[in-house]
């Protein structure tokens, strides 16, 4: 049943009765002057879970206690520390736990699986991917390319939104991966545009990449933890993802990587290290990489345990809170602000260029102001609500469902009628 918004401020208090979060008291909230501030950059940096302090010094004092001892005593030896964040990490991904592991950062784990299911022959080399997608992704295929003897502009297919739209049609890049079906060896899209919001159709794209015989990879850093996933049953050969955004893991936090379960035997070409190598030979230290089964047979050195400490601590607020119950939450959010958007003082103001479709979204609305919009990203933060700015002219508004709520929306919007 859709639900109805009305303009006033009863609203969004109905509205919070009905879809009710339990877990920003969990989060710090920042603070601009000396006040609590309206915290809509959860798409760019997630707030700290209240528990990462208790979990990473449960760490510390390992460590003081124990010392090297500590990779095998202890409540979470850290022989295993990367094992246990599977289990949610593998729910929020909609796959099994050998299939995914929590290791490096984003980049690093793209150039590694690039590494090895970026294969190209004389015949099939072309690489498909959204136009203006983030700029690491950018440079990452293109080195790849590089190493490969290959040149960019001919190599890589980027696929543009027609003329006087800001987003991608499905069809369009249906189309463009079956014009290019011979030659045509890796489809790779970000699951949400940084830029736009746009989620786009994974489990079509895959579909249609697998048609025609070709690897299919998504970066997640916008859509883990935001939208709902289902890895292993959309085909999807691979995904890599931070876990600094929706992922609440801090800045600079550990990065992930898919890799789905019909490669994990094959004999694939990889970059190798020794926590990659089979767990039963891993200290025995003599040659020949024999790589672990599954997406662990692509790490390359021991995790990082404080990192993976913080992880954990938003890890177990994610399962508590269930990311079904999450979308469902976050999807009326997004529409709250929409509506109240396109029905301020300020509308005339403003183009929305996320879709409008809750499907191919998830909680962050990009608007361009047409008048004024870096002035009133900054009257912005003077007033305590903290957004996101992209050149060139973006303004990104991200309600979070674990810890925003839809009278910050309200008086967000308030605010921006003010200023404007």
């Amino acid at each position: 049943m859709e639900t109805i918004f009305t303009l006033d401020d009863t609203c969004a208090q109905l509205l919070e009765k009905e879809f009710p979060t339990n877990f920003r008291n969990r989060f710090f909230i920042p603070f601009i002057n000396g006040k609590e501030c309206i915290y809509f950059c959860g798409n760019s940096l997630g707030l700290q879970p209240k528990s990462v302090q208790k979990l990473i010094a449960a760490e510390l004092k390992q460590w003081g206690n124990l010392g090297v001892e500590g990779h095998f005593k202890g409540e979470k030896p850290w022989m295993q520390y990367h094992k246990f964040a599977k289990k949610t990490t593998a729910k929020l991904l909609g796959a099994n736990e050998s299939e995914v592991v929590m290791m490096n950062s984003l980049t690093t784990n793209l150039h590694l699986l690039l590494t090895s299911f970026y294969r190209p022959t004389k015949q099939k080399f072309k690489i498909i991917t959204e136009a203006g997608a983030f700029s690491s992704d950018q440079y990452a295929l293109e080195t790849q390319v590089k190493l490969h003897g290959l040149i960019p502009e001919e190599t890589i297919i980027e696929i543009f939104p027609r003329e006087g739209e800001h987003t991608l049609r499905t069809e369009d890049i249906l189309q463009a991966i079956n014009e290019n079906a011979d030659a045509l060896s890796l489809v790779f899209l970000g699951g949400v545009n940084y830029y736009t919001g746009q989620a786009f159709d994974i489990n079509s794209i895959a579909a249609s990449a697998k048609q025609v015989g070709a690897i299919i990879g998504f970066d997640l850093a916008h859509a883990v933890g935001n939208i709902a996933l289902q890895l292993h049953d959309w085909q999807v050969d691979f995904a890599v993802w931070c876990s600094y955004k929706y992922l609440n893991a801090g800045p600079g936090g550990v990065g992930g990587a898919f890799v789905h379960q019909k490669h994990a035997e094959e004999n694939l070409p990889r970059m190798g290290g020794w926590w990659g190598h089979r767990e039963e030979e891993r200290f025995l230290m003599k040659k020949g990489f024999q790589p672990a089964s599954g997406a662990d047979g692509w790490q390359l050195s021991n995790a990082p345990v404080l990192p993976l400490a913080a992880y954990l601590a938003s890890a177990e607020i994610f399962e508590e809170a269930g990311i079904e119950n999450l979308v469902k939450r976050s999807k009326v959010l997004t529409a709250y602000l929409e509506f109240l958007l396109l029905h301020s003082a300020c509308a005339s103001n403003i183009t929305i260029i996320t879709p409008s479709n809750p499907d191919q979204r998830g909680c962050q609305l990009s608007v361009i102001f047409k008048n004024g919009g870096k002035e009133l990203f900054q009257k912005l933060q003077e007033n305590h609500i903290m957004v996101d700015w992209r050149e060139p002219n973006v303004i990104r508004i991200t309600p979070v469902p674990l810890y925003n709520s839809f009278i910050e929306i309200y008086n967000f919007v308030k605010t921006l009628e003010a200023i404007s």
